[in-house]
């Protein structure tokens, strides 16, 4: 009898081992991250491609998750565009929406109108998502041009280079 019992318990102690394994590997999940070097040549390039421009400007690159990654300060963008790159950035990430095109939904009247005075919300063109797969894993923030229109081209111009390096 002593023996069957602690069989019994041996083989209810596998079995639980055994489901052990199973269960932590659904409650865990990987998450694609852009590396601190790709994340530096965005900026670099946003920052180029707004010089070609003629506009002094600041990008910044965002995680998946809004934390600043790099950021590049040109030489005469104004104070101000630090803060706002950064949260341009954090915007397109947060709402998975490019700033440009949430700038549009948000004006009065419209049913999103509210969400520009949310905390570190920028409605302004020049933050967009930066996406591998189709999974957002980062937003790159540029501002500081006379438009958030050439904030957004940069912006662009930045995740089209980072295209060959995502592949």
């Amino acid at each position: 009898m002593f023996h069957s019992i602690r069989f019994a318990f041996g083989a209810g102690a596998l079995m639980a081992l055994a489901a052990g394994p199973v269960h932590a590997d659904s409650a865990t999940f990987n998450i694609p991250s852009l590396t601190p070097e790709l994340a530096t040549k965005a900026v670099e390039v946003a920052v180029d491609a707004c010089r070609d421009r003629n506009a002094q400007v600041t990008a910044a690159v965002v995680d998946r998750f809004g934390t600043t990654q790099a950021l590049k300060r040109d030489r005469f963008a104004g104070p101000h565009t630090v803060d706002t790159a950064q949260s341009k950035a954090w915007t397109a990430v947060s709402f998975r929406t490019d700033t440009l095109e949430l700038r549009d939904s948000t004006d009065p009247g419209e049913i999103s109108y509210g969400v520009q005075h949310l905390p570190n919300v920028t409605i302004l063109g020049g933050g967009v998502q930066i996406t591998d797969d189709g999974r957002i894993i980062g937003g790159i923030g540029v501002s500081g041009a006379p438009s958030g229109e050439v904030d957004h081209e940069c912006a662009m111009e930045a995740i089209d280079v980072l295209q060959d390096d995502l592949l």
